[in-house]
């Protein structure tokens, strides 16, 4: 059974690709607090990713990163401190647990790197400055790793629109908003969280083994189409 290293998996999209991978993987979760769940398949430790040392682990076959940030503000009222924890977040944070766990991962079999990125990336959205310029940063670091560590270590990225989650609770707080963001999707939905799990369980796992590089946007339409 292989050993896939989740982070920051007690919330969220990252809590949903936990539960997703228990009954088939050892899962390790690294966050600030525990996962909501007892498993015989879930280790979990406690340790703020940006700040502490990371916990030792012998052997990993998949390295997932889930930490982000959703900061939106006009550009006037962002600080460059604004900035510049949204980068630790969302990129130094997931290049500090690469480097730190990259000879482990070197070790194992068809090894994987997953990330997260945003459809802001993509489609310019008024107020996204600082996380669409952290996210792109995620971006390029796929495209820049997918290069440097084929053919032993694949590296792709998820690219979700908004999802039904604790991070977004801002900006899904009332019928009214939520039924106005559904409406700007030509899928007229948004995401659940378990889609977005579904998809880091395939491109972790062996059929996605010709994938590296790659940035999925899971847009629910809204970056594809304009209908």
């Amino acid at each position: 059974m292989k050993t896939i290293l989740v982070i920051g998996g007690s919330k969220g999209i990252g809590k949903a690709i936990v539960n997703a991978l228990l009954d088939n993987y050892r899962v390790i979760n690294i966050s600030r607090t525990s996962p909501e769940i007892n498993h015989d398949n879930l280790t979990h430790f406690s340790c703020d990713i940006l700040n502490d040392d990371l916990p030792k682990i012998d052997a990993i076959s998949s390295l997932i990163y889930c930490p982000g940030s959703i900061n939106l503000k006009p550009i006037s009222h962002l600080s460059l401190d604004d900035f510049k924890n949204d980068f630790e977040i969302n990129v130094l944070g997931a290049v500090k647990s690469i480097k730190h766990y990259l000879p482990v991962l070197k070790q194992a079999e068809h090894a994987s790197i997953l990330l997260f990125s945003t459809v802001a990336s993509k489609l310019g959205m008024p107020f996204h400055a600082s996380i669409a310029t952290a996210k792109s940063g995620v971006e390029g670091l796929v495209k820049s790793l997918g290069a440097e560590l084929a053919p032993n270590i694949r590296v792709n990225a998820i690219a979700p629109t908004v999802t039904n989650t604790p991070l977004a609770a801002k900006l899904l707080r009332n019928e009214k908003m939520v039924d106005n963001i559904t409406e700007r999707h030509p899928l007229k939905k948004l995401l659940n969280p378990e889609e977005v799990a579904n998809m880091a369980e395939f491109l972790i796992s062996d059929k996605a083994n010709s994938l590296s590089g790659q940035v999925f946007e899971m847009d629910c339409g809204i970056v594809s189409f304009k209908i």
